[in-house]
């Protein structure tokens, strides 16, 4: 059945606007772009969906996707959807991020580990980590910058996703155990949600480093050396050019982390997922550019 244009007063309806963006009018934009690698309505929602939700999308969503979905990861394959259709995003990328998942192509393994001097681990996830990640995210103090905490089902889908980013990006946030202990996590993602700054606009081609420690973490400089060691890997192995970090304006703690790093401050920019009036809106920009790397030569 040919689907039929979304009537005005169903735009506003974000699982009218998602059937009608996969059903209708990616099929149509791909008519006149040959090069894409997917051209019928399924494969478009495959593809976003699997880089919304961070790995095969029926992993964690009951059919149907459209209303099954949790509006925030709905609304974000709908952004990924329309930036495809105003060439701000590369289908062959997400195409093939989401077939590494789904094992239908092959990538290099990324390492299991990397182990810094003083008892200090990067490493792959486990099942062992769920407790204590989801104790972290419950954390008020832990989560003050951020909008809400998690729950249980959120951390775990958290915590699978960012281990299924070493598959299909190489990289990814790792894991961190100080003395054998999982302690939160230190690493890279990419951006695949368009942000509102330079090399942010394209979903999927920048690429952030981030962390999210535990309480008995705090102060004691974890962040910063196992940042460091993600960045090491992630400048030589990976060969990523630059990286971006950004936090609410007043979570200087984490600011003090970037500072260290070498990283400079870029400006600010207003969180697209968070209100324009909510008082976390208003994020900070830091760059670092792997031949800025301190210690590494100009």
């Amino acid at each position: 059945m040919t689907a039929q244009p979304l009537a005005a007063a169903s735009v506003a309806d974000p699982q009218a606007r998602w059937r009608d963006l996969v059903d209708r009018r990616l099929p149509e934009a791909a008519r006149a772009r040959p090069d894409w690698p997917v051209r019928r309505d399924h494969g478009f929602a495959r593809v976003l969906l699997d880089n919304a939700c961070g790995g095969p999308w029926r992993e964690s969503v009951c059919a149907p996707a459209w209303a099954n979905m949790p509006p925030e990861r709905l609304a974000l394959a709908t952004e990924l959807g329309e930036a495809l259709l105003s060439g701000r995003a590369d289908l062959h990328l997400l195409n093939r991020r989401s077939l590494l998942w789904r094992g239908k192509e092959r990538a290099p393994p990324a390492p299991d580990e990397i182990v810094e001097p003083g008892g200090l681990l990067l490493r792959r996830w486990r099942r062992g980590d769920d407790a204590p990640f989801a104790a972290l995210n419950a954390d008020p103090a832990v989560m003050a910058h951020f909008p809400s905490l998690r729950s249980r089902a959120e951390s775990l889908n958290e915590a699978r996703a960012f281990d299924r980013r070493f598959e299909a990006d190489g990289f990814g946030p790792w894991a961190v155990e100080e003395a054998g202990r999982f302690v939160g996590f230190v690493g890279a993602l990419r951006m695949m949600r368009p942000m509102p700054f330079p090399d942010g606009e394209r979903p999927g081609e920048g690429v952030e480093i981030g962390w999210r420690l535990a309480r008995e973490a705090w102060g004691r400089g974890i962040a910063t050396r196992a940042a460091r060691a993600a960045l090491a890997d992630l400048f030589g192995r990976c060969g990523v050019p630059a990286v971006v970090a950004y936090t609410a304006e007043g979570n200087l703690a984490s600011r003090r982390v970037m500072e260290r790093l070498g990283m400079r401050p870029d400006g600010a920019f207003a969180h697209p997922a968070i209100a324009a009036d909510h008082p976390l809106s208003r994020h900070i920009l830091y760059r670092l550019a792997a031949r800025h790397r301190p210690g590494e030569s100009a």
